[in-house]
């Protein structure tokens, strides 16, 4: 994998990873209603999830890329087109992960093995995750070299900037809670986001197109 496949990569993982979800959602729940330990547990729980969700979704990758390269380029326009449909989803919504009024407990301490599980469960419940990496990993595989070793590279890339993503929303979230509750900079937060999306998805396309 050349450089400049590794850095597209990086930066459309960087644009999902901080998108608001599921996974981003619950590491805000834990950090405001348990701390930051909770929020670390729950994370490494999400990586565990995102980790066995990514090995099934290349075991059938793997049969696919070896054996009809039709197929190859059929996954590779469908992974584009999804970057824009979650773009358009992320444009027209008006989750409020800050908001003041989210539920809070404080009458016991969660267990870090309770964190771990719902971050675990949170990663391999959600159909999308396997969906998404079926739609992602293809943009960026060269066919004639090892796949074991980019798909490694991938996950890894995935793996270390998602946690980053959790962890960074659980700090902001103890220290910037008022101010994202504010007005509508949840909604222009989502706007940015759902314009990257589309931004990035138009960009393979065209990405596909020349290579």
């Amino acid at each position: 994998m050349d450089l400049s496949t590794w850095l597209f990569f990086i930066s459309i993982t960087l644009v999902t990873t901080f998108s608001p979800g599921p996974a981003v959602l619950l590491a805000v729940t834990n950090s405001l209603n348990y701390g930051l330990r909770a929020t670390f547990y729950s994370t490494l729980g999400n990586e565990l999830g995102l980790l066995v969700i990514a090995s099934l979704a290349i075991l059938g990758l793997g049969a696919v890329l070896t054996t009809s390269t039709t197929l190859f380029l059929i996954l590779k326009t469908i992974g584009a087109v999804y970057l824009i449909y979650l773009g358009i989803r992320q444009w027209r919504s008006k989750n409020k992960l800050f908001s003041p009024d989210a539920p809070q407990s404080h009458t016991q301490t969660q267990r870090d093995g309770v964190s771990f599980l719902q971050g675990f469960l949170v990663a391999t419940t959600n159909p999308k995750a396997i969906l998404f990496f079926t739609a992602l990993f293809p943009q960026f595989i060269t066919l004639d070299k090892p796949l074991t070793l980019q798909f490694s590279i991938l996950i890894a890339t995935f793996a270390f900037l998602s946690a980053t993503a959790l962890m960074g929303y659980g700090f902001l979230a103890n220290r910037s809670k008022q101010w994202f509750s504010a007005g509508n900079r949840t909604l222009l937060f989502n706007r940015i986001f759902g314009g990257l999306f589309i931004t990035l998805g138009i960009g393979l396309l065209q990405w596909n197109e020349r290579n």
